[in-house]
């Protein structure tokens, strides 16, 4: 899976639009291998995205859980220091 979608349920507060929409969008791409469409292309890749976020909107409706929400800082920090265990280096956000 394309590392730049990130998970979108669980969390406080809830995926934004733009979120979701970004998600669809780099699923999308990675399936069709487009970063940007053709024009030839851009109609069909356009209603993919959205219809992928439709089926995204209506997965986060269904969805249920117990655990309670995640803080997108916690998250983030942990995924900063997973990234400089992975490859020894700092990250943008580490360096001064």
């Amino acid at each position: 899976m394309c590392r730049n979608i990130k998970t979108l349920f669980n969390f406080a507060p809830p995926a934004t639009e733009l979120e979701i929409r970004d998600a669809s969008l780099q699923y999308v791409r990675k399936l069709s291998g487009f970063a940007v469409p053709s024009q030839a292309n851009a109609a069909a890749f356009e209603q993919a995205v959205a219809e992928v976020a439709a089926s995204t909107r209506k997965l986060m409706q269904a969805l249920r859980t117990q655990a309670p929400p995640r803080d997108r800082e916690t998250e983030a920090a942990k995924a900063r220091a997973r990234s400089q265990l992975r490859f020894g280096k700092p990250t943008e956000q580490d360096t001064p």
